[in-house]
């Protein structure tokens, strides 16, 4: 069957650059999804996304569907003829839903109405508009805008359609436009309409026009000229891949040009000249050998300029005011201490019912204070740090640029001559801040970043504002997280259930929810989940942990591990189904009590005396185990079981008609049990 290269391009107003790149994707997956449920397979698909326009060119595509014989069922052939042979409304209605004629009906071997069908494969032509459209309707648009007096909804008007099938135009409409074979080059550059012959041509016309389609290309480039620039200039530029592919969604036909500012701006944050060059501007900065910030900027340009230094000069002329903003803030800023912006935040709600930033920071410093003392910290500093913590939120600072908030902070305290730990802590309480994170270095952050995240939790969920599905506006899964990650990483041996108590048991203007300790402490420890099967430990190893009950992170985590490690044993499964059957003999026999007590004296079998023996030794190895909390031994000591406890159910009636011998085994397996119990109930382990 022969074959043809697809192109469409939707040409459109600027597109939102942060969303460019997922945009285009989605539009390829899209159409590639719609080609694959019409059983149409090209070779290749290549996406092309720029600012005006969002392309994709797929090769070798089939010109038509392949025909196909298909079997369709009908009703029993019983209900579709009657005894004469003669066809029933039934075997009529089958026909004609079906197309055919009745004389065409036969009987399968399944004794129901058959009829063979050969249906004629369409042309891919008339298929690939409703596809082009069926994609553009499910990108991830959260608010879609209509234009003029059209009814058609896009995240931006539309200006032309091209939809090439090989060097034929597809008839069909999308979004309102009637498929043609134009597009449009760069704006100021070549402005014109250029036809498009063949998908092939698509990008080196649109080159020819000053429009590099290709947004891999275009940040490969501008990667490699910010990079350039930054060298001519005796430093490194420092290219954030966010602000990276937001600059290359700007730029039709990027070209890179450096410029500088006043250096006594040094002066100033270098995070706060950095954000202002990066946010507003959309500038990359440029650091020396020491990593120091140079008074240098580098800008890309979507045009070729005859004279670029008059574009620097421009872009000068700008960042100019934002730096000295930026400087003003900062000075002003520091004529004030830290401590005297408290009495500030009382006027700052933070959670309606929940007070204000103040309370908050109050309840921060008597949880941290807690915290510290169980930790080994300073109380006192982590008083201090918990009343300064949120002053910076009202800094001019922090109101002009909010990514500065603990930064500013941090350099306000320093300015104040704190103690470096309280320094430090202005930062470190918002750490981690995202997946992968790093986490507060100095004792006191860490005290206040466990008391900030723990203080929202509780007050949010005692207001029962509990996380549902994809909703959560107070991200209490990353505070969750946070603190889970605090805990385990940093070998801090605190419950959580102490540490939820701590937190309610502060000043809180409301009564909080009964319910409020259990329901938290549960939510936190699913969190949990998610951690491990990142690290690829399966559900089960994780839930035979938690049906334990244990509250203490740390512990959890050490015992997740050591179940993992066991359960990779060969031995593994056997035990667990042993662990499950032994569960369930007890289970039943928990209305008559099961004791503890085992009497050699009893013991019949010699399965049941080895696996009585090998028991005993056991749990006098492991004595010292459980103590030190050890349970990889542990788990690897318990596995040494299985021979014998294979043994006894193979050879022992534990159930047996002399009271006192099945009392015995029953007192037997519970002490088996028992054994395992103390690091996870690995009866969760079986494989279903």
């Amino acid at each position: 069957m022969s074959t043809q290269d697809f192109l469409v391009e939707l040409g459109t107003e600027e597109l939102p650059p942060k969303a460019l790149k997922k945009l285009s994707e989605a539009f390829a997956q899209g159409i590639e999804q719609g080609l694959a449920d019409a059983n149409l397979q090209g070779t290749k698909t290549e996406i092309f996304a720029a600012p005006r326009r969002l392309a994709v060119r797929i090769a070798d595509l089939p010109e038509k569907q392949e025909d196909k014989e298909e079997v369709v069922y009908g009703p029993p052939a019983k209900i579709g003829f009657d005894e004469a042979g003669n066809p029933t409304k039934a075997a009529e209605g089958f026909a004609k839903r079906s197309g055919v004629d009745v004389s065409e009906i036969k009987t399968g071997d399944n004794g129901k109405l058959m009829i063979e069908l050969s249906i004629k494969g369409q042309q891919t032509a008339s298929l690939l508009a409703n596809i082009v459209q069926n994609s553009l309707d499910k990108l991830p648009i959260p608010k879609r805008m209509r234009w003029g007096a059209s009814r058609t909804e896009f995240v931006r008007p539309v200006h032309w359609l091209i939809m090439l099938l090989g060097s034929d135009v597809v008839k069909g409409e999308v979004l309102g436009l009637k498929a043609g074979n134009t597009t449009k080059g760069h704006r100021f550059h070549a402005p014109d309409a250029i036809e498009i012959a063949s998908p092939a041509e698509y990008e080196e016309k649109l080159r020819a026009a000053y429009v590099m389609a290709s947004f891999a290309e275009r940040k490969s480039l501008i990667q490699e000229q910010v990079t350039a620039e930054g060298k001519k200039l005796g430093g490194q530029a420092v290219i954030d891949e966010d602000l990276l592919d937001e600059v290359t969604a700007l730029n039709e036909w990027p070209v890179a040009l450096a410029g500088n500012f006043e250096e006594s701006f040094l002066e100033v944050a270098s995070e706060a000249l950095i954000s202002s060059m990066k946010e507003h501007q959309k500038y990359f900065h440029v650091v020396d050998s020491n990593d120091q910030l140079m008074p240098n900027f580098i800008t890309v340009a979507n045009i070729e300029s005859k004279d670029p230094a008059q574009v620097i000069a421009g872009n000068e002329k700008v960042i100019r005011p934002r730096l000295a903003d930026a400087a003003f803030f900062w000075n002003t800023d520091k004529k004030q201490p830290l401590e005297n912006r408290f009495d500030k935040l009382r006027s700052v709600v933070w959670v309606n019912k929940l007070g204000s930033i103040a309370d908050k920071s109050q309840r921060i410093a008597a949880l941290a204070s807690k915290i510290a003392a169980n930790t080994g910290a300073d109380t006192a500093l982590a008083e201090r740090a918990a009343k300064l913590c949120k002053a910076d939120l009202v800094t001019n600072m922090v109101y002009e640029f909010t990514d500065m908030q603990g930064i500013a902070g941090r350099y306000y305290a320093e300015n104040d001559g704190e103690h470096a730990e309280v320094c430090a802590a202005m930062v470190e309480q918002y750490m981690p801040a995202y997946a992968g994170d790093q986490l507060p270095a100095t004792a006191t952050g860490t005290a206040i970043a466990l008391a900030d995240r723990l203080d929202s939790l509780v007050g949010l969920f005692g207001l029962g504002q509990v996380p549902t599905g994809t909703k959560d506006p107070f991200a209490l899964r990353r505070a969750s997280l946070g603190v889970l990650r605090i805990l385990v990483e940093k070998n801090l041996d605190l419950d959580l259930s102490d540490l939820i108590d701590w937190a309610i048991d502060n000043n809180w203007p409301i009564e909080l929810k009964a319910e409020t300790k259990a329901s938290l402490t549960e939510y936190m420890l699913d969190r949990f989940s998610a951690w491990y099967q990142d690290e690829n430990i399966p559900a089960e190893v994780f839930q035979a942990v938690r049906a334990r009950g244990v509250t203490k992170p740390l512990d959890i985590n050490s015992r997740v591990h050591a179940v993992f490690g066991f359960y990779k044993l060969e031995a593994a499964q056997a035990l667990a189904a042993a662990n499950k059957r032994v569960s369930n003999i007890l289970a039943k026999q928990a209305g008559e009590g099961v004791g503890n007590q085992v009497d050699a004296s009893l013991l019949q079998e010699e399965a049941e005396k080895q696996l009585a023996e090998k028991v005993t030794l056991v749990a006098n190895e492991l004595e010292a185990v459980f103590k030190a909390a050890d349970y990889t031994v542990a788990m690897e000591t318990l596995a040494q079981l299985r021979e014998p406890v294979d043994q006894f159910f193979d050879q022992v009636m534990v159930m047996a008609d002399d009271e006192a011998v099945r009392a015995n085994r029953l007192a037997l397996l519970s002490n088996l049990r028992n054994l395992f119990l103390e690091v996870a109930d690995i009866s969760l382990l079986q494989a279903q």
